[in-house]
């Protein structure tokens, strides 16, 4: 099906056509695709780089330690739980051995995400981690330059990027700070969204 096609797709169609995707290598070595989670009229939206093994085998985004870290700074710092959020991923197969997505692969699986974030219309989108910053603000600048910041993105949807779950495992104390005060800033932007 081509890019065309795809953006006149359903978000139950979407998920059915990305089930058996084949635009890219990953689809060899995947257990399940990981399309996406969530409320699809969400006014909060979070994309992630993609799928590890734990969701691999899941098919859900952010099932594994990341995503417990993750369900307790939404639920703390935003006042929502996972099932009031959508949430997907850059690319919707497991890369190998958790390696970086490849340029190939992220321009296989962007029709998809493009369509998942045409169809949620979230008001707000949090970006987890270097890959989905760089890719949905279309940049080669790293998420540590870029977070703490909100953006103009879309049509009149709010950007905010912060650190990837899984980089706060590994980073201390300092970036869970970070990202408590990027999940902040990303609720006030969900409450001057939806103010009439």
């Amino acid at each position: 099906m081509s890019d065309v096609e795809i953006q006149s797709l359903s978000l139950p169609q979407l998920a059915e056509l990305a089930a058996d995707c084949t635009r890219c290598p990953l689809s060899e070595g995947r257990t399940t695709v990981v399309f996406g989670t969530g409320d699809p009229d969400a006014d909060l939206m979070l994309v992630g780089e993609g799928p590890g093994a734990e969701e691999d085998r899941h098919g859900l985004p952010f099932v594994g330690r990341s995503g417990k870290l993750l369900d307790e700074l939404l639920a703390q710092e935003v006042g929502l739980d996972r099932s009031a959020v959508y949430i997907a991923n850059v690319v919707k197969c497991r890369p190998p051995d958790n390696r970086d997505p490849l340029p190939e692969e992220i321009a296989a699986c962007r029709p998809y995400l493009q369509r998942q974030v045409e169809l949620v219309a979230p008001r707000v989108l949090v970006t987890l981690g270097n890959f989905a910053t760089k890719v949905l603000l279309d940049t080669k600048e790293g998420i540590t330059r870029l977070r703490g910041r909100r953006y103009a993105w879309g049509d009149g949807v709010v950007l905010v990027p912060t650190y990837h779950p899984a980089a706060l495992l590994r980073g201390g104390s300092e970036r869970v700070a970070e990202t408590r005060a990027d999940l902040v800033r990303a609720r006030l932007s969900l409450i001057e969204a939806l103010r009439p």
